[in-house]
């Protein structure tokens, strides 16, 4: 999949991945399937004061290929459809890891 297979508010989405480099982001609504940016998520960046933080190779370009956390973070949201991610940790410019909140039952399974 190449970023521009994405939706508008999906290469947003990336794009803002990108800028944070290292931090996270909480409360980020989706609805369709699709992030929304209104209201705003929280946007939190992690300042490394031991190195310099370079962006990831791929923020200037306008065509480029998804890695695979690209695609199963979207996978992930695509199958929430409705509800809100509580919190995306950003690492390296990428999503690493997110936490939603389940139904016991959807636990239980």
């Amino acid at each position: 999949m190449d970023l521009q297979d994405l939706s508008p508010a999906k290469q947003r989405l990336l794009r803002l991945f990108q800028a944070i480099n290292f931090g996270r982001i909480e409360e980020l609504e989706i609805r369709d399937g699709e992030p929304q940016f209104s209201p705003a998520p929280r946007v939190f960046v992690e300042l490394k004061l031991d190195v310099d933080d370079v962006p990831r190779n791929e923020f200037r370009l306008d065509r480029f290929r998804l890695r695979s956390q690209v695609e199963r973070f979207f996978m992930q949201i695509g199958r929430l459809n409705q509800g809100t991610v509580e919190m995306i940790e950003v690492r390296h410019g990428l999503p690493f890891r997110m936490v939603i909140e389940a139904m016991p039952a959807e636990v239980e399974q």
